[in-house]
């Protein structure tokens, strides 16, 4: 693989080549003071460890989450995989181990600036106030908070869940949705913090939740996959704006240049639009199908990252 910025590989001579070719050397090939050139930055990280640490979350249908045999799949991770291929293309090795970490929402981003991670590849939104800590790859999702209630319930709208308790996963932006509208429009609902979504399914479904607040596949696709999906519905409003992307640490251009290239790479080839109709337009593994269609927001997306228009 060579990146879009023209990396080149080698000593003092290869870097030459590349600078003639109209390229410029990546810093994380930079050379060192007797020319002789190094890796920096997450590549080296990876590079010395021989292991990408990648971010997973446990239940987050159908981007990230954990098959029957307890192997991480999911949308988001197919798109990690790719980024690990170019890795390994940018490395020279084909030997580079994947090494799975779970994350939540409170841990996420720690994990990532901290290193314990290298990529985060579940349902994060991108947002400035996030991208303070971390970078992002290019949006991979649209998607935005909605409420799941049970169907008996008969809330047609937010507004019917005045004085009403909502369950959330900590530390989300559908969190932040629900205290805005309590500050907003005076709601005064109860926030019921929960460790998954798994466990807001079950919230409402036990009664101790009137609604569970998600991003509005990840509501579709739990709900779906549970045990009554008649039992649920998903109310029409949209309480917030909620693009995903993958996490990846701040401040380094050629990592970000190698995310922004396997982007590209599968935008071209039409192989993101592919993977896109493999997780929500056919059947999943556990053989529900989503049936939910690119948005136009997306494929605008996508087609801005070289993907051929139709």
């Amino acid at each position: 693989m060579r990146l879009a910025a023209g990396v080149c590989r080698g000593a003092a001579v290869a870097v030459a080549a590349c600078l003639v070719a109209g390229g410029q050397p990546s810093a994380a090939l930079a050379q060192d003071a007797a020319g002789v050139t190094r890796l920096a930055g997450t590549l080296e990280k990876i590079n010395a460890a021989q292991t990408i640490a990648i971010g997973y979350r446990s239940a987050s249908l159908p981007f990230s989450y954990r098959s029957p045999a307890g192997v991480p799949i999911g949308y988001s991770i197919d798109l990690c995989q790719e980024i690990v291929k170019d890795v390994r293309a940018e490395l020279g090795t084909q030997t580079l181990q994947v090494r799975y970490v779970p994350v939540d929402t409170r841990t996420r981003i720690a994990s990532v600036v901290g290193g314990t991670i290298d990529l985060e590849c579940g349902t994060t939104t991108n947002n400035s106030e996030r991208q303070q800590q971390v970078s992002f790859s290019p949006i991979i999702f649209v998607s935005g908070t909605k409420l799941a209630v049970r169907r008996s319930s008969r809330f047609g709208s937010y507004r019917d869940l005045k004085g009403r308790t909502v369950a959330v996963t900590p530390a989300s932006t559908n969190e932040a949705a629900i205290q805005a509208l309590n500050s907003s429009e005076g709601m005064n609902i109860t926030i019921q913090e929960v460790p998954g979504n798994a466990e807001a399914l079950e919230s409402i479904a036990a009664g101790k939740a009137d609604a569970w607040a998600g991003d509005d596949a990840v509501l579709v696709a739990a709900i779906a996959a549970s045990s009554n999906p008649r039992g649920f519905m998903v109310l029409d409003d949209f309480l917030s704006y909620d693009p995903y992307g993958i996490m990846y640490r701040k401040d380094d251009p050629d990592f970000a240049a190698l995310v922004n290239h396997t982007f590209e790479r599968l935008a071209q080839t039409r192989e993101l639009a592919r993977i896109y109709e493999q997780w929500f337009q056919r059947k999943l593994p556990s053989g529900t199908t989503l049936g939910i269609a690119m948005s136009p927001q997306l494929r605008s997306i996508f087609e801005s990252l070289g993907q051929p228009t139709e």
